[in-house]
């Protein structure tokens, strides 16, 4: 769009009729505002659309008068320069004729005591007036940053996920054991222990070595790894702790005890149709539903057939037989539980092990539902050995380890718990020769920490 303008100077005689109201500069000045108001009627705008041949909306010209002056400016915009041009000279010259058909006595003489004369014709726009790419960017880049800024101080406000230490202890009791950060190949290559390099690999050694000083008297062996909701990454987190204490020379044993939604036996690719629930029921013992994986680095026991009662069998009197058993033929018995809110598997399951390791996302989990994770196993009459925050993002939330992530996995749970499992009734043959995959099959174990 193009703007051009035009000036009149608005200035009265000196006849004695004017000296009588006012002095002329008085006169002027009250007169000057209200014709401004002119320049939209219909006495302006009617004869001026008349000769340009075309509409000049009242709303495309506008009026002005500087303080203490007799000047008015007299804009028009138009989509073409030369429009704009010709329009404002056509309403200047227009203004200044009604202004002194107006102001002319009905009697006593031809001549007006008011006078506008047009002092500045209007010239053609050198340039459009908008938009204005430049100025419209910079103004952009200032509001996006201050909404930016806004909405961040607003979540930030308004966010009562876990992303510190403080908030652990606030909810629990207890400070986290250990922090495990992000890893952008953890989707595609859960099992992270095995890459002795790997910074991810080394949180799993600290969570090791941390359950170690949990109860120097009586360290924990047989341990329920879970979670406050599903997908805070419980599965893997207990698949390479099983795989880092077989690393240290330890004999361990995987248990997959999610029997509603089972994960881990499709992460260390063994079948898992055969396991856990045929063992209870009494249709195998232990020895034949174990499947030792990569070369015998630990045994994994699947879930097996998913039942329709997964809590009873984890809390029956053969599930505890079962851990005796598992106690004493290994020194760690790691079992992958079930969320604790949605369901209470693992709290029932818990109580019959030395405790629970409870997962929280950074980031996602929030102070009460962590806290409620907490009270649940308290309630159960279960030992909670320590918190685990999990994908902690590079630098965040004051966590001391340097492990450098930032996980983004963005499940959004919240507190509608519809976990979704299904169920199966009937039981597999023995499928358990299906192994690891030979890129890690090939690796040999580490012995030593």
């Amino acid at each position: 769009m193009y703007v051009s303008s035009a000036k009149l100077f608005v200035s009265t005689s000196s006849s004695a009729e004017v000296n009588n109201i006012l002095t002329g500069a008085q006169f002027s000045g009250q007169r000057v505002k209200t014709y401004t108001q002119l320049v939209k009627t219909p006495q302006v705008l009617a004869p001026v659309s008349a000769y340009l041949g075309y509409d000049l909306d009242k709303s495309e010209v506008t009026a002005t008068s500087p303080l203490d002056t007799v000047l008015i400016n007299i804009a028009v915009t138009a989509n073409d320069p030369e429009k704009a041009q010709a329009g404002a000279n056509a309403v200047a010259s227009q203004l200044a004729k009604v202004i002194q058909e107006l102001e002319t006595p009905l009697a006593g003489g031809d001549v007006s005591p008011v006078k506008a004369t047009v002092v500045q014709e209007a010239s053609l726009p050198e340039g459009p007036d908008s938009p204005k790419p430049l100025l419209n960017l910079a103004l952009g880049v200032l509001l996006g940053a201050l909404l930016g800024f806004g909405l961040a101080i607003l979540q930030e406000v308004l966010d009562n996920s876990v992303k510190s230490f403080a908030d652990v202890l606030a909810a629990t009791g207890l400070n986290p054991i250990a922090v495990i950060g992000f890893d952008s190949s953890a989707v595609e290559k859960p099992v992270a222990t095995l890459d002795q390099r790997s910074p991810r690999s080394e949180a799993f050694r600290v969570l090791r070595t941390n359950l170690q000083f949990v109860d120097v008297d009586k360290p924990p062996r047989v341990m329920v790894v879970s979670s406050a909701l599903p997908g805070e990454g419980k599965s893997t987190t207990s698949l390479n702790l099983a795989i880092a204490l077989a690393q240290a020379g330890s004999k361990v044993i995987l248990v997959e005890a999610d029997l509603r939604r089972p994960r881990a036996a499709d992460y260390l690719g063994i079948d898992g149709s055969f396991g856990l629930t045929n063992v209870i029921s009494g249709r195998a013992t232990l020895e034949e539903a174990v499947i030792p994986w990569n070369r015998g680095l630990l045994d994994v026991l699947a879930s097996g057939p998913i039942p329709p009662n997964p809590s009873e069998i984890l809390g029956s009197d053969h599930m505890v037989a079962l851990i005796e058993k598992m106690r004493a033929k290994y020194d760690y018995v790691v079992f992958d539980g079930a969320p604790m809110l949605p369901v209470t598997d693992s709290a029932i399951l818990a109580r019959a092990t030395d405790g629970v390791i409870l997962l929280t996302k950074f980031g996602k989990t929030t102070h009460e539902q962590l806290h409620r994770a907490t009270e649940t196993l308290r309630q159960a009459g279960a030992h909670l050995i320590g918190p685990v925050v999990n994908f902690v993002p590079s630098g965040g939330g004051g966590y001391g380890y340097g492990y450098g992530y930032g996980y983004g996995y963005g499940y959004g749970y919240g507190y509608g718990y519809g976990y979704g499992y299904g169920y199966g009734d009937t039981e597999s043959e023995d499928r358990r020769g299906k192994l690891q995959p030979e890129k890690i099959v090939s690796q040999e174990p580490t012995k030593s920490i």
